[in-house]
């Protein structure tokens, strides 16, 4: 080997190494496990500053279950179902699919109860003297999300969403306003923003993901630890069917007027007037 080439196979191997990348652009130093603090600080800050700068002044945060379908979709899981049990009428993984694809269909109306909210709420938002105020903020992934950003769209208005990134793929809904839509690594720091411009919580029928997002709220609205907002759960009988928080207060596990927490909507519009009676707007 030359010397020449020698020199030059050097320079490219100090120059091409990791280490001589800025600081900010060097994923392998960003990630190391002792500059995780700066990780959330910049998780925190990003959001912040751009929220800021795009005039969002306040959310109305609207959690639900990732499998909750639009009607044509859970109809076609139903046909789907049913096809499979023609077939195969004693198998019990087909009975048991078609059992949850008849669940699924009877909860498809409340995709389109979201999405008929969001819109109303967005329509409000677009109205004179209220820009930036109310504005829907989702999960971003499918199902109640999608339907939350999609009425935000059909309004054509804005909407937000914070997604999560995880060990399966995972992609935004199409409905997001661009540049409204923020990836998390960590979900303390994507609660945190959930909560910080939130005028209302709207969780409609959803599972763990749903029902760790309101166990956090109500948990922080217990202690005081947040601004007092309209926690609303759509749909009693979807809710009474899964958590008896009567039974908490019996138990004297949460005081009495923790019951006062929340409250219960049943349509679209019942929800939003929930969120403007206790804001005070018209």
């Amino acid at each position: 080997m030359s010397e020449d080439k020698e020199v030059n196979d050097r320079l490219d191997a100090i120059m091409n190494h990791h280490s001589y990348r800025l600081a900010y652009l060097d994923e392998i130093f960003i990630r190391r496990e002792d500059l995780r603090p700066l990780r959330l600080e910049l998780e925190l800050l990003k959001p912040e500053m751009l929220m800021e700068e795009a005039g969002i002044k306040s959310t109305v945060v609207v959690f639900g279950g990732t499998q909750i379908a639009p009607k044509d979709v859970a109809e076609a899981r139903l046909a789907a179902a049913n096809e499979g049990i023609r077939k195969l009428p004693d198998d019990p993984a087909a009975k048991r699919e078609l059992f949850l694809a008849e669940r699924v269909m009877s909860k498809s109306r409340y995709y389109e109860e979201c999405r008929e909210f969001s819109r109303i709420v967005t329509e409000y938002n677009l109205s004179d003297g209220h820009h930036g105020e109310f504005i829907i903020k989702t999960g971003g992934g499918p199902g109640i999300m999608e339907a939350g950003n999609r009425g935000a769209y059909d309004a054509d208005g804005q909407s937000m969403a914070l997604n999560i990134t995880l060990p399966f793929e995972q992609t935004p809904n199409s409905y997001i306003t661009p540049g409204l839509c923020f990836q998390f690594n960590y979900f303390a720091i994507r609660k945190m923003h959930f909560l910080l411009r939130a005028k209302a919580l709207v969780c409609f029928p959803g599972g763990f993901g749903t029902l760790d997002e309101l166990f956090t709220t109500l948990t922080l609205r217990q202690t005081g630890r947040m601004q007092n907002i309209p926690i609303i759960l759509y749909s009693k009988e979807y809710w009474d069917g899964i958590i008896n928080f009567q039974f908490l207060a019996d138990e004297g596990v949460i005081q009495d007027s923790h019951m006062e927490l929340f409250q219960y909507a049943e349509s679209p519009e019942e929800t939003w007037k929930i969120i403007k009676d206790f804001h005070g707007v018209s």
